[in-house]
């Protein structure tokens, strides 16, 4: 076998390949995102846009560790208005964009949304989940299904487009927050965020490394967590999956398809093997495939569950 399909339908969106762009990572500008598909990612991700301009959190806000990454960026943005005029004429990107918006209320998303060119986009992911910034996310208690219920209820109503829910690898009821996302109209359900807070400590200075001292945990450490959420969500829901949480090599792409993800979202990959890591992952993937005898790529999501 040679020929092999990796082509995916996410939403009655087309991808190429399964691999989307995790939101924050290299999606600050148009620019950065047509270096991102021109390196082989199927869909990529905006960086979250809120309201207002956010400078987030100050330096240092990454720090890596023996099993992924610790992350405190704090939502820096320059703000619907001018995210308003850098996301245009998105058709020259090349693959389909993907809108991160971001509020600490209901009615910041909708004005969020109204604001950007929305039309430009293909999707809208709504991260109701974030473990190290005040105001968002379980903090400012998004992580309830009646909360999701109403801002996603909310985003519905002003837009036609498919709406992507991110959800909190720290919700002990996953499956039923989502599920009410579903239920209020939502069309994917992307799981998941960063896991935590965490914290490392530098030894010497006494101190935690993060200027914010905790943040989010990202790679190896979360991925066995998004795979178990994935795994449940596929049985509990009956919108798509689209996976995320520590996905750097093709194989590890093929374990989050066949716990049910439908799509493949990449973070901190990028720092481990590069920008082109969306062109690597999908040559691992379809050297697999080839070897394993198998000629379309979604024939193996939820193959875990057999």
């Amino acid at each position: 076998m040679s020929k092999v399909n990796v082509s995916v339908t996410l939403c009655n969106i087309k991808l190429n390949n399964p691999t989307i762009s995790a939101s924050g990572i290299l999606g600050t500008t148009r620019a950065l995102l047509k270096r991102v598909a021109e390196n082989g990612a199927g869909a990529v991700t905006i960086k979250s846009i809120s309201r207002e301009p956010r400078e987030g959190h100050k330096n240092p806000t990454v720090i890596t560790f023996e099993a992924g990454m610790l992350n405190a960026v704090g939502y820096s943005n320059p703000g619907v208005d001018k995210a308003a005029r850098e996301f245009t004429n998105l058709q020259d990107v090349g693959v389909p964009v993907i809108a991160s918006v971001v509020g600490t209320h209901k009615d910041d998303f909708v004005r969020v949304i109204e604001g950007l060119s929305v039309t430009e986009f293909s999707a809208i992911e709504i991260p109701l989940s974030c473990p190290h910034t005040p105001g968002f996310g379980l903090l400012a208690g998004q992580g309830t299904p009646q909360a999701t219920f109403d801002i996603t209820s909310e985003v519905r109503k002003v837009t036609g487009l498919p709406i992507f829910i991110k959800l909190s690898p720290n919700i002990s009821e996953i499956c039923t927050v989502a599920k009410a996302a579903e239920d209020a109209g939502a069309n994917a359900i992307t799981a998941v965020n960063s896991m935590g807070p965490g914290m490392i400590i530098n030894i010497e200075a006494q101190k935690p490394i993060l200027s914010f001292q905790v943040g989010g945990v990202t790679g190896d450490a979360l991925r066995p967590i998004a795979v178990r959420c994935i795994y449940d969500l596929y049985k509990a829901i009956k919108i798509p999956v689209i996976g995320v949480g520590g996905v750097s090599t093709g194989r590890h792409a093929i374990e989050m398809m066949m716990a049910g993800a439908s799509a493949v979202g990449i973070g901190t990959g990028v720092y481990y093997r590069g920008i082109d890591v969306f062109k690597k992952v999908c040559e691992e993937m379809i050297q697999w495939m080839q070897e394993n005898s198998i000629d379309d790529i979604n024939k193996i999501v939820g193959a875990a569950h057999d």
